[in-house]
């Protein structure tokens, strides 16, 4: 007998639906808080492990790369617990990495801090896993793109106040704590540094435990279970002959297209405090604000989705205007000169919002009982941001703003998912 708490589509009531909207919306908040809080922890690491721009990125690197190592490891572990018991691990996981930060802390070794970075990442891909394509299948796939556009604006909201919250408790004397750790010497350096380590440890434990509450909370909820493998008549018929997911061309091509977004909307948020100080001498305690204009950006984009999608534009129509725009920006980011540079790296935020909620339902679509394999796909796709970024690092040793070559070849791919890609091999 079916379980009657599970459904294969819209949860049955509105006011369900309603609550499994809030609470999924909570999620997407701390995935929101955690992510972003490493444009901060770039430059902070930067000073307290004394690390140059390359190395100072693989704090991205280690917290993304989790999702390509353990995106196919999570649609297994939701197949045993199902989505709710999955959320509530993965909030556990989280809560690990966030305790890694501890011992990080007071031996300032920068390996540790991947590691609770890394952490930190797996718990996401758990949660990220279940909570994309149940919020997809939560309603009308039409409108797919206008619930993960709601779900963007929690995220962002919790990523626009991350940098702020966290940059306040790290960088309370901003450049000045950078002049006068250059300025010592000796043992007198590394207890200055040993002082800095130590002040995420504060800031880490409260995560650990706020982790650690909405886990029980996520737990004892009333969230439903959702089939999102399940098919209808029309697309059991066209499904009929497939036996692998491989099968799904359009699939592969958006979770590249994915991978090439993750990894520009990590460097916009993630590179534009380091670039605005290194690059055009704004000072850390204005800059820390910067990411947080990226991701108010973003919120913008967001509603304009909500409010449009589909009503007065489609996914696919979404998508287009989002990589043109992205084009746009990314160039004036290159060629503009100091603050309007920075600006048009903050304006990537407009681009780069309606992105993830279309390319998602546009990479789902007709997979049928093949969706939380696909699904997996598109979360290893956020490996784009263990990638992307490095390599921007890389080529920012050299110049900073020519670095932002490597976002052009990315909005073009993604121009051309919007346009071509998500039809081919599709029938339904």
């Amino acid at each position: 007998m079916k379980n009657p708490s599970t459904t294969t589509g819209p949860a049955t009531t509105p006011g369900e639906t309603t609550r499994s909207i809030i609470i999924i919306g909570a999620l997407f908040f701390i995935f929101g808080f955690v992510t972003w809080l490493n444009s901060v922890l770039i430059p902070y690491l930067k000073i307290a492990c004394e690390l140059n721009n390359f190395q100072s990125y693989f704090v991205v690197t280690a917290f993304y790369i989790s999702y390509l190592v353990m995106a196919l490891p999570s649609a297994w572990v939701l197949q045993k617990t199902g989505y709710k018991k999955g959320m509530s691990l993965g909030l556990i996981v989280m809560a690990v990495g966030a305790v890694i930060f501890i011992p990080a802390a007071y031996s300032r070794a920068y390996e540790l801090f991947l590691l609770g970075l890394f952490v930190q990442g797996t718990g996401l891909a758990l949660l990220q896993t279940a909570s994309n394509p149940y919020v997809v299948v939560l309603g009308p796939a039409e409108s797919a793109a206008k619930r993960i556009s709601i779900m963007g604006i929690c995220n962002k909201v919790a990523g626009v106040l991350a940098p702020i919250v966290l940059g306040a408790i790290l960088f309370t004397t901003g450049d000045n704590l950078v002049d006068t750790i250059d300025a010592l010497q000796g043992t007198e350096k590394i207890a200055a540094l040993d002082e800095l380590a130590q002040r995420v440890i504060t800031p880490y434990l409260a995560m650990m435990a706020i982790l650690l509450l909405l886990s029980a909370l996520v737990y004892f909820s009333s969230l439903p279970e959702v089939d999102a493998d399940a098919e209808d008549e029309e697309l059991a018929k066209a499904n009929l002959n497939k036996t692998s997911i491989f099968q799904f061309p359009h699939l592969f091509l958006g979770t590249f297209a994915l991978f090439l977004y993750v990894g520009v909307e990590v460097i916009a948020g993630d590179t534009i405090i380091s670039y605005a100080n290194e690059a055009h001498g704004i000072p850390l305690n204005e800059a820390k604000f910067f990411a947080s204009f990226t991701l108010g950006a973003m919120i913008v984009g967001y509603v304009i989705g909500i409010f449009t999608i589909p009503k007065y534009i489609s996914q696919e129509n979404a998508l287009k205007v989002s990589a043109i725009l992205g084009l746009l920006f990314g160039f004036i980011a290159i060629f503009g000169d100091g603050f309007i540079s920075v600006m048009a790296i903050a304006l990537l935020g407009i681009a780069n919002a309606l992105v993830w909620p279309a390319i998602w339902p546009m990479a789902l679509a007709g997979l049928g009982r093949f969706t939380k394999v696909g699904s997996s796909f598109l979360i290893m796709a956020i490996a784009g941001g263990a990638i992307l970024p490095p390599v921007y690092g890389y080529f920012a040793d050299w110049d900073p703003q020519l670095a932002y070559w490597v976002l052009i070849p990315c909005y073009l791919y993604i121009l051309f998912f919007a346009t071509k890609g998500h039809t081919i091999g599709r029938r339904i």
